[in-house]
């Protein structure tokens, strides 16, 4: 149980031993391998041991795949039930069938850095293995393995946005290269969506803000790119060492940075600050060496420990952060990896290191963002993160008067070390910050923290970017790709007054009325595809205390005062959110065999811009907001033309209801007759014609009789959903045919209409009236409003 212990690596190991992993073979615990690593070429590698590791053989020592990054890469794993079969992870993923004497790469397309593998012990031809590129998986004893694409568990560093409608996210990828993507895409955001604008790791992307095809972006240590996406090219654009300057340091994950005053300037950090002004073409230096320049810190050509290990993430003694104040082109802040806080005033010319004004800040610690206020100039956000000199302790500090003095932003609220904060665009008081564990927000200026858990999972969050149009609040993760809540308007809104109210309506912005596009697709569960926005409207309010008994409703009415849709509301303490859908409800419709039919008139109408009242019913009490609904300032159709749409397809979804009214009553009548009938008396036989008349009428509103696929028929009902579908499903002006096609339909529906009303006065009435004379009971017709009441 761990009380006692025996060395047991190999004795025959005479130089350094570093990095050792071992597998125990399920089937027979005596059998082991290790995976060793030796400072001496001829110690390194695999051993086997079939006596518990009292006596150890040296299997292999010279494969590439064996003895590749030990650091990095070192288990080995046994297959279940041959412990001939093993399997070494690395670079590539490689097995033996030998006992480790022989070794075979895997191909079949796997991203490289396999760090897990697992083998089915029920199933040794299944194996799983995990890798930088995601997660794949072999039913061949890993000759060939299939992406699992419908995993979101990318590794984002860095997440940028743009001003295009949709707008277009931009992140870097550890080890999957740069990419672009849209916020917003027919059928879901999908795989293909995004494009690939840069190779290795990638870590910032940013959108030149004058050219949408030109994005800066970058791979590890410091080789910066522009792409231009008409070409599909990039251009190297990194600074190079100067004449009489030292050689260039850069960190791992780079640091770049566009002026919020002028979209020309634009920043790059090495050891030094330098700023370009032709899109990186050139380069100027504005800074002296801003770190600490420790040559202690500068020996990654002998970095790894036993094994030499040097892929420029060793780098240290490098700018890691950058910001230009939005209220200041002078003001610059700088962080280093080393533990420093510099400030320039005049765009670089001098250079004040503050960090030593920050209290209780350990030395050299990573300083892993600034945040420039976008409401005081010399109001300033820092991060600092301990935690690869194993301190884990969350760092954020501000200061109000260019690094002077500091106060810390910490409390017992927040959890794990930080990577960013980020300060919202319209309310100084809202933070948000970025750890290993998630996301944290103030709505007090980080008196008090709360963490983000709606639909959220603990995963590190690198960086944060809020979009100024839309109001979306985008997060790059490490293991969830980008999450995104698309409106965080209700948290701008948050003051001490709103929390002591028992319930606070929030006001939301103008809902935009878009139709998303889609087409026919049948991906089946292969990808991964993320949400759109919501064609809703978020109705938000607050709650001081959960209500715990009662209901509480949300009930939203028109400029007329007509009530469109009641909602159970959330009855939980904080923030609630109920989504309303812009659209009707689907139209009541007449039954039918006719699937083209059903499917054109499952959606309701959108709803007409305007303002609508919100009214939440909580016990007795009523609290009243408001929502309004407006046009895609983008649309292009005219607002004639949308106007000549809606009331087109209301005009068809109110006769899809009438159809629906007529079917039902008339099947309702025909069944209350049927009763009748079998109870016999006078009326028996007229009873009888009667339901048969009804059931000839029903079956001329809709197709009863078709098989649901192939064999089908169209009458009123199936002819109104089809030309419904078309003109719902367009947000502009129908076809003169549509509207031609529309009007004769009208005309047929009153037809339909008079029939009923010739056997309701005619057969209907003769019949009530022999029951009446028989003491019956006369057969009862539904008003509309009855119909519409049922379920």
């Amino acid at each position: 149980g761990g009380a006692t212990w025996n060395k047991i690596t190999p004795s025959n190991i005479s130089s350094e031993i570093g990095r050792i992993s071992v597998d125990v073979f399920d089937a027979a615990s005596e059998v082991l391998y290790a995976t060793v690593e030796a400072k001496s070429k001829e110690d390194r590698g695999l051993y086997r041991s079939t006596d518990a590791g009292s006596n150890w053989e040296r299997i292999n020592g010279k494969e590439f795949g064996v003895n590749v990054r030990p650091f990095y890469f070192a288990r080995t794993l046994i297959d279940p039930k041959n412990d001939s079969i093993l399997y070494k992870v690395g670079l590539n993923l490689v097995v033996s069938k030998d006992q480790g004497r022989t070794f075979r790469a895997v191909g079949s397309g796997v991203h490289s850095d396999i760090h897990a593998v697992w083998v089915n012990p029920n199933n040794t031809e299944h194996v799983v293995i995990g890798t930088d590129g995601g997660v794949f998986v072999s039913f061949d004893r890993a000759y060939n393995f299939y992406m699992l694409k419908n995993l979101p568990v990318s590794q984002f560093y860095h997440v940028a946005v743009d001003d295009q409608t949709p707008y277009n996210v931009y992140g870097g990828l550890q080890d999957n290269g740069s990419w672009v993507g849209p916020s917003q895409s027919a059928n879901g955001i999908e795989n293909r969506d995004w494009v690939n604008v840069g190779g290795g790791d990638g870590f910032w992307v940013l959108p030149y803000p004058k050219d949408p095809n030109i994005i800066f972006c970058e791979y590890q240590g410091g080789n910066l790119m522009r792409h231009d996406r008409r070409t599909g090219q990039n251009k190297q654009v990194k600074p190079y060492t100067e004449p009489g300057q030292p050689k260039l340091r850069f960190n791992w994950n780079s640091p770049m940075h566009i002026s919020a005053t002028n979209p020309d300037r634009f920043y790059y950090g090495s050891q030094f600050l330098h700023v370009s002004y032709d899109k990186g073409d050139s380069w100027q230096t504005i800074s002296p060496d801003l770190t600490t320049n420790d040559p202690q810190r500068q020996r990654q050509a002998q970095s790894g420990g036993v094994t030499i290990d040097n892929s420029s993430a060793e780098n240290n003694t490098t700018i890691f952060t950058i910001a230009e104040s939005p209220k200041d082109e002078k003001l610059i802040w700088v962080g280093t990896d080393d533990g420093n806080l510099q400030v320039s005033e005049n765009g670089g010319g001098n250079w004040v290191n503050v960090v030593g004004n920050i209290p209780n800040l350990p030395k050299n610690t990573w300083c892993s963002k600034v945040e420039p206020s976008s409401f005081e100039r010399n109001t300033i956000y820092a991060t600092f993160d301990g935690h690869r000199a194993g301190d884990k302790k969350p760092y954020i500090y501000k200061s109000t008067d260019l690094g002077k003095t500091w106060v810390s932003l910490v409390t017992e609220d927040l959890k794990g070390f930080v990577h960013v904060i980020k300060e919202d665009l319209v309310n100084p008081n809202l933070l948000f910050a970025g750890t290993e564990f998630g996301l944290f927000i103030s709505v007090d200026g980080g008196q008090n923290w709360a963490q983000f858990t709606n639909n959220m999972p603990t995963v590190p969050v690198n960086d944060v970017v809020i979009h100024p149009r839309e109001n979306a609040l985008l997060m790059a993760t490490h293991g969830r790709g980008i999450v995104v809540v698309d409106d965080i308007s209700a948290l701008r809104q948050v003051t001490t007054e709103v929390l002591e109210k028992p319930i606070h309506i929030f006001e939301m912005p103008p809902v935009v009325l878009r139709g998303n596009a889609s087409f026919q697709e049948y991906g089946g569960g292969g990808e991964f595809v993320g949400e759109n926005p919501k064609e809703v409207a978020l109705i938000t309010y607050y709650l001081k205390k959960r209500h715990t008994f009662g209901d509480l409703d949300v009930e939203v009415y028109n400029e007329k005062g007509e009530l469109l849709k009641k909602m159970p509301g959330g009855k939980s303490a904080g923030i609630n959110m109920v989504e309303w859908a812009t659209r009707l409800k689907g139209a009541k419709a007449a039954p039918t065999n006719n699937t083209q039919a059903i499917g054109g008139s499952i959606a309701g109408v959108s709803l007409p811009e305007g303002k609508y009242t919100v009214k939440i019913k909580k016990d007795e009490e009523i609290f009243t907001g408001t929502i309004e609904l407006v046009a895609d300032p983008n649309s292009v159709h005219s607002a004639d033309d949308r106007r000549v749409q809606s009331e087109a397809a209301m005009q068809l979804y109110n006769m899809t209801e009438q159809v629906a009214y007529l079917y039902n009553t008339a099947d309702d009548i025909q069944k209350q007759a049927e009763k009748a009938a079998e109870a016999g008396g006078k009326a028996a036989k007229d009873l009888n014609a009667l339901a048969k008349t009804l059931k000839d009428y029903k079956n001329s509103l809709v197709d009863a009789e078709g098989d649901g696929y192939i064999d089908t028929k169209e009458r009123i009902r199936e002819e109104i959903s089809e030309l419904y579908g078309a003109i719902n499903g367009y947000a502009g002006k129908p076809s003169q045919s549509q509207l031609d096609k529309l009007a004769g339909l009208a005309q047929d529906l009153g037809v339909k209409q008079n029939e009923f009303e010739k056997i309701k006065n005619g057969d209907l009435a003769k019949v009530n009236t022999k029951l009446s004379g028989d003491g019956g009971t006369a057969l009862k017709v539904q008003t509309f409003e009855e119909f519409k009441a049922k379920e």
